[in-house]
Parts: C-alpha cells; sequence; structure tokens
C-alpha cells in the first residue's frame, strides 16, 4: 500500500521535453503530479553533458521561439532563455553561404535552378487541401515531378533530416508540404547558454515552485491496474521499491515502453499490433566539435544542398559563448543514415559524416572532438516518422501518452512534445476536477 504522502492526482513518468510540459501544466492547474525521471538530470533527448567545460547537447539543439514552447513558459511563469541567431539559418549553394531569410522558398529555390518556379508554385498550392499530394508520395518523389537537380534534391532532403530525422525518401510529402505551410516550420528557434537543457531546468523549477515532486534517479517500474484503470505505480527509488498511488498517469516514455509498464496483458490485442507497427524510431548522427578558430562564419545553422549524409552545421558560440570555455567555439555537425529508420551500417556512415565535414568545414581537420553520438532504437532523434505516429490515448481511460511518438499530424521536435502536453492536458481537465486540499 501506498503512504499517504505518496498520493497523487498525477503521476508522470519521464522528464523529457513531453513529460516536462504536461507535469508543468498540471500541477499549474492544480493537480498534485509527481514527475519520475530515471536518470540524474531533466531534459531526456534535448538534454545537455558537460565534456571538459564544454555544454554538449545530446539531441535536440535549437528551441522554437513565438510559438507554443514560449507560450507554455509564459504561462506557468518560467524564465525562457533562449538567443536567436540572426540570420538563423544559412545554405550553401555553389560554394557560398546565402541568406534566404528575406526572399523565401523563390529566392532560395532560384538560386539552384531555373525550374524552381514550378516548385514554388507546387509548394503554394499545398495552401489548399487540393493541392497536397497522397500519403504513398515521398519528399524526394514529389520534388523530383518538378526537377532532377541535385541541388535541389540534396536541399530538400537536407530540411527532413534537421526537422524530421529521416531522409526525403522516407518522409511523406504530404508531411513536409503541411510542415511548411501550416505549422511554424522554426521561422524562429535560438539557443539555450547552459546548452538546451538550462530551459528544461527552468521548467523543471517552475514545476517545483508550484509544489510539484520530481523525483531524479528514479525509475517507474510498472504502472499499476485495476478495472481497467490505472491506480498507481512500483518505483524504484534509493534503492527501494515505492508504491504511489495517482488517479490518472501521462506517460513520456513512448508508446512501446509505456506497453511494458502497464503490461501486454492488461491491453487488448489490436491495441498491442498497433503500438508494434507504429514503434519505428528513426536515427540520427551527430559529431560535437570545438575550435579556438571560427571555422564558420555563420552565426547560427548552416545547411547545405550539396551533401548525401551532412544535414547541417550549427554554430553555438556566436550568441551562447558561454557553452564553450573563453576562446573556444563549439558546433555540431549532424547526419541522418541510410536508412533513418531500420538497421544500418553505423561505421560507414559516421564515416561518410565525418569526410563530408572535411570537405565542407575549412580547418575540421584541426578541430577537436568532443564527441561522436549516434541516437537511435530505445535512444531515438524521435520515436515515430512523422505522419505514422499513434494517438496520445491508450485503452486505457485514464493514461495518456506524450511526446514524439504521438505527435501531432506534421510536427516535429520539442514544439510537437509542448503541443502533445498541452492537447493531454486539456483532456485531463475535461474528465478530472481539481480537489481541493487542506
Amino acid at each position: 500500500m501506498s503512504s499517504p504522502e505518496n498520493n497523487f492526482d498525477a503521476l508522470v513518468v519521464g522528464a523529457g521535453a513531453g513529460g516536462l510540459f504536461a507535469a508543468a501544466r498540471l500541477q499549474h492547474l492544480g493537480y498534485r503530479t509527481l514527475l519520475v525521471e530515471r536518470l540524474d538530470q531533466v531534459g531526456g533527448r534535448a538534454s545537455t553533458h558537460d565534456i571538459d567545460g564544454f555544454k554538449v547537447n545530446n539531441g535536440a539543439i535549437v528551441i522554437e521561439t513565438g510559438g507554443i514552447t514560449e507560450e507554455t513558459f509564459a504561462e506557468l511563469g518560467a524564465e525562457f532563455d533562449v538567443r536567436s541567431p540572426k540570420p538563423p539559418i544559412l545554405y550553401r549553394l555553389g560554394g557560398k553561404d546565402v541568406d534566404v531569410s528575406g526572399g523565401g522558398w523563390g529566392f532560395l529555390l532560384g538560386k539552384l535552378t531555373r525550374q524552381g518556379a514550378k516548385l514554388v508554385k507546387g509548394i503554394g498550392a499545398a495552401r489548399n487541401d487540393s493541392g497536397l499530394p497522397e500519403d504513398e508520395l515521398s519528399t524526394d518523389e514529389w520534388v523530383c515531378k518538378y526537377t532532377k537537380n541535385e541541388g535541389v534534391r540534396g536541399i530538400f532532403r537536407n530540411m527532413c533530416g534537421s526537422v524530421f530525422a529521416v531522409s526525403s525518401e522516407e518522409l511523406p510529402a504530404r508531411v513536409f508540404l503541411t510542415y511548411f505551410t501550416r505549422k511554424s516550420a522554426f521561422k524562429t528557434f535560438g539557443f539555450a547558454p547552459e546548452g538546451t537543457i538550462g530551459i528544461w531546468r527552468s521548467l523543471a523549477s517552475a514545476f517545483e515552485r508550484d509544489g510539484g515532486q520530481l523525483w531524479l534517479n528514479a525509475e517507474v517500474e510498472s504502472i499499476i491496474t485495476a478495472d481497467g484503470q490505472v491506480t498507481g505505480a512500483v518505483i524504484e527509488r534509493d534503492g527501494q521499491s515505492v508504491e504511489v498511488s495517482c488517479r490518472f498517469a501521462v506517460s513520456d516514455t513512448g508508446p512501446a515502453a509505456t506497453v511494458s509498464l502497464v503490461g501486454s496483458e492488461n491491453l487488448p490485442a489490436d491495441y498491442l499490433e498497433t503500438v508494434k507497427r507504429g514503434d519505428r524510431p528513426c536515427s540520427m548522427i551527430a559529431v560535437n566539435f570545438a575550435s579556438q578558430d571560427r571555422l564558420i562564419d555563420v552565426p547560427g545553422m548552416l545547411s547545405f544542398a550539396n551533401t548525401k549524409r551532412l544535414c547541417y552545421v550549427a554554430n553555438f558560440t556566436d550568441v551562447c559563448p558561454e557553452m564553450a570555455p573563453e576562446g573556444w567555439n563549439l558546433y555540431v555537425g549532424a547526419a541522418v543514415p541510410k536508412p533513418a529508420v531500420g538497421d544500418f551500417d553505423e561505421e560507414a556512415e559516421t564515416k561518410i559524416l565525418l569526410d563530408e565535414l572535411q570537405a565542407e568545414i575549412k580547418g575540421f581537420d584541426k578541430a577537436r572532438i568532443l564527441s561522436v553520438v549516434t541516437t537511435r532504437d530505445g535512444w531515438p532523434p524521435q520515436r515515430a516518422v512523422s505522419g505514422f505516429d499513434l494517438p496520445n490515448t491508450t485503452p486505457i481511460a485514464n493514461l495518456w501518452n506524450v511526446g514524439d511518438g504521438v505527435k501531432e499530424y506534421a510536427n516535429g521536435g520539442t514544439t510537437a512534445c509542448a503541443e502533445t502536453a498541452k492537447i493531454v492536458v486539456d483532456a485531463v481537465r475535461e474528465r478530472f476536477a481539481v480537489e481541493a486540499t487542506a
């Protein structure tokens, strides 16, 4: 039996972006919330580690500004310290790093091909439902309807990799076009001076300020159900198993891991099959490197047209010098392997990325490589390819999923996690009243 001090309204499993957003919203509304994280810090796959004084992100590197993420911080009274580079992104076209922020798609594509106007017209048509292609058509196939120009294909391939962590051959064109014509599409974004973990620490502080309990280094061993409802959980904490009770639960561990916590015997076969089919995590490879010389004349991100794997290089220290020891510049170069979904040759794909960094970034051969990180399988950039996400609901009426495995259609990254948290918390409010406390 759980003790009185271990009785909660809400149990949130996992303090990644989705779990933090959900827990902070719930506690701010007055639900007594317990947030459990198995690691020793918050942020999950969007966190940061210190390597010899360098603040190296372990996954997500940019935070959208002006959208639901920043709005949530404002609602919760949490500090939002994100600095936006200007211009945010340059494109390497024909050996030159070009700012297209004032010219949009027409300017970007016109730099690469005379067929650019046709592509722009196709993008414009996608603003209406009748102009969106069928789900079966990949982004690369859609581009090839207009042009075979390799630079254009490279731009779209690397955009898909940067935003969705899959190649243009694996992402439905309908998803890509919906995102870039109707969503915020990361038009404005920035870096956090403490590394990405900085904003999550801020959100966790707001959560605890409002009375929420955050248990780090604690792992939910199982979610307890009775009569088709979640009633609590067993948590390993400080070497002991602790039982807590709750009125409802939210999982940020991904639908497949949530099934394991609940026990497949407590869920219907059709749902188990749906989760199994939808458990298709994607992969990325990142090289974190530093130099005392400024290697790219870019204040934010540099994307490429003529690379096969290298999607972007980000320069953190122009706007966030705190991320590196004095006198150093901190960068990351990221690639989507082939294939991004399923098995691939990690050694060969890493070599391709390193070779392309060598070719594209003058001075890379003298840079200090801090880490080479492959995110995949149980620790992927995103747990589902956008467009193939599972629902946030489960057959257990008081159990929901949040995060990047249950994104809304054509969304991605931490922005999608903020969106799923709001949707789930709104659903909780419809079903569960806030109980008065003594």
